[in-house]
């Protein structure tokens, strides 16, 4: 089946949903599944709008409430994950998943579900040490602590997800696993982005949290943005149980701007005679419901059970007749029911409300699930301990940590739980992730997007179904047609371990690989229809620079978030 990978979205639903129609069109195909890998930004209304851990000036309504309030439909199956750009009040809501809107389905803190049988899970939020260890506890209104820590990932949800024990295809976090970049092009990745070269070569750039999790699973395919760059990679895991080593083929799609690689078509083998419909994977289900009485809306730390001699059980996975449970408990039915409710009112654009209050409350999906296969609902718990957890949360990162927080791009690791990897403060500064910046302040140096063999989701001159649009004839552009994903070129033969360290012949793989021996087809993507204005492009040669018109709001005291 065809799926379109989405970067990071930050609420441009439509034109994501026009580019995906120009490529259908263009190329004639159809695609059958939209996936997000987060900054999806699901604001209802303007409430919402508050919960998202951006300066006052960057909280724009954009166009997800016209879905949520049923102005629109979206066309094709959308799966996310959350980022650290959400409206968190919102996903907070759906703790184990469910319908923002319909068609468009959140995957939850964790997640894995299925769709024409093929299994695709995700981890929300980004890795941050100092509430790895906490549980979900934060609950609106938050505080500026809580706005933050709210999306950071949790090893709860890391530990269930080590519980699966049957093959995942499809993965995506939003933040890269820790040492991906090893196995792609890393001085092209540098020469786009210049600040990473500190944490690439002390090895603490990406989540060492997402690194575990891609050594225990070993999908397919792993899906990720946050770093706003175009990066592919293909991993070669070391073989277990005496069978064929696993293969990983990694892509880090940009946001949604024009002259931006921000989204692909892949094609992903599905399974004949699977349903059509959205469905919820048995494993997944018992897993949950194994673990249900570990999770604690606490700002205290937690450390997973082990097999040391202090836990009467560590092993959670999913049992045969664990998993035969839940299929009982739903009466035999997986498909997930489209049950999408509103639950606060949605935007209305001829009556702003800029004054209203974010608004909070439980969803009836999450409700009906709990009462179903036994869950506890986290988000009603945390709400009835009220201000107790918020005040406690308030206190929980020192002054270091939040400002390391702001900092870095989500590479700090957890020393105790990781030892493998080297625990620094990360100390770079990405122009293009302090905030979510004005679009059009972007002016691209050196040869245009489209005009780059290794670009594919690029936005070229013209309106669509203009002459620009059609301009390139490159091989690369012909490969597009079959969208299509090859065999692996490369073999990567060096052992995982946590860090994912460099393969042996990483430095001619640096030197030499493409972005298309990824293992990725190409697929561009059409010029904006908004009516928006771009900034010129030159053709001069180098790297994108970032123009500075308003530089003294990036050192405003609001403007103190800046990671992603």
């Amino acid at each position: 089946m065809k799926v379109a990978v989405e970067g990071c979205c930050h609420g441009e639903l439509d034109k994501i949903y026009e580019s995906i129609s120009y490529l259908e069109n263009k190329e004639g195909v159809k695609v059958d599944l939209l996936l997000c890998c987060g900054d999806f930004q699901a604001v209802r209304n303007e409430g919402d709008m508050k919960c998202m851990a951006v300066p006052a000036k960057y909280r724009q309504m954009q166009t997800f409430y016209k879905y949520y309030s049923g102005e629109k439909k979206a066309p094709i199956l959308t799966i996310f994950i959350g980022g650290n750009h959400e409206a968190s009040n919102h996903l907070q809501e759906l703790p184990y998943g469910g319908w923002v809107a319909p068609n468009i389905y959140y995957l939850g803190y964790a997640g894995v579900v299925r769709f024409r049988g093929v299994r695709i899970g995700g981890l929300s939020g980004i890795f941050k040490s100092h509430d790895y260890k906490k549980g979900h506890f934060e609950f609106p209104p938050y505080n500026q602590e809580s706005l933050r820590s709210v999306y950071h990932i949790r090893n709860i949800d890391v530990f269930k997800l080590k519980q699966i024990k049957m093959p995942v295809d499809v993965f995506m976090t939003h933040d890269w696993p820790r040492g991906i970049y090893h196995y792609g092009n890393t001085n092209q990745l540098l020469h786009k982005k210049k600040f990473l070269r500190q944490e690439v070569e002390s090895g603490t750039l990406g989540s060492p949290a997402a690194a575990e999790i891609l050594e225990h699973l070993q999908p397919s395919y792993w899906f990720s943005a946050h770093l706003h760059v175009k990066f592919a990679a293909i991993m070669q895991h070391q073989a277990k149980n005496n069978a064929a080593p696993k293969i990983t083929k990694f892509l880090s799609l940009d946001k949604c701007l024009p002259h931006r690689d921000f989204l692909q078509i892949v094609e992903v083998a599905d399974r004949p005679g699977s349903s059509e419909h959205l469905e919820y994977d048995p494993e997944w289900l018992a897993i949950l419901k194994a673990t249900d009485s570990l999770q604690k809306p606490s700002c205290k730390f937690w450390n997973p059970p082990q097999n040391n001699g202090l836990h009467t059980r560590w092993d959670f996975s999913a049992s045969e007749e664990a998993m035969m449970e839940v299929v009982s408990d739903l009466s035999g039915d997986l498909c997930i029911p489209e049950n999408f409710s509103l639950t606060v009112p949605a935007y209305d654009p001829s009556h702003p409300q800029p004054n209203s209050h974010p608004a909070y409350s439980t969803n009836p999906q999450t409700t009906e699930l709990c009462a179903t296969i036994g869950l506890t609902d986290i988000y009603a718990i945390a709400g009835r301990g009220g201000q107790s957890f918020g005040e406690e949360g308030a206190s929980g990162a020192t002054e270091e940590e939040e400002d390391e927080d702001n900092r870095s791009t989500g590479s700090v690791d957890e020393p105790s739980e990781y030892p493998t990897d080297t625990s620094v403060l990360s100390s770079s500064y990405n122009p293009d992730e302090i905030t979510i910046e004005d679009e059009w302040d972007e002016v691209e140096e050196g040869v245009g997007c489209a005009e780059e063999k290794w670009t594919d989701a690029v936005v070229p001159e013209g309106r669509v179904g203009g002459q620009d649009s059609d301009r390139d004839s490159s091989p690369s552009r012909e490969m597009a047609g079959r969208l299509s994903l090859p065999p692996p070129c490369v073999a990567l033969r060096s052992p995982l371990s946590l860090s994912l360290p460099p393969p042996s012949n990483s430095a001619s793989l640096s030197q030499g690989s493409s972005e298309e021996e990824g293992g990725f087809t190409l697929a561009r993507v059409p010029k904006r229809t908004s009516g928006e204005r771009a900034g010129p492009v030159s053709h001069s040669g180098g790297t994108p620079r970032i123009k500075r018109r308003n530089q003294s709001i990036y050192t405003a005291a609001e403007d103190e978030e800046s990671e992603g």
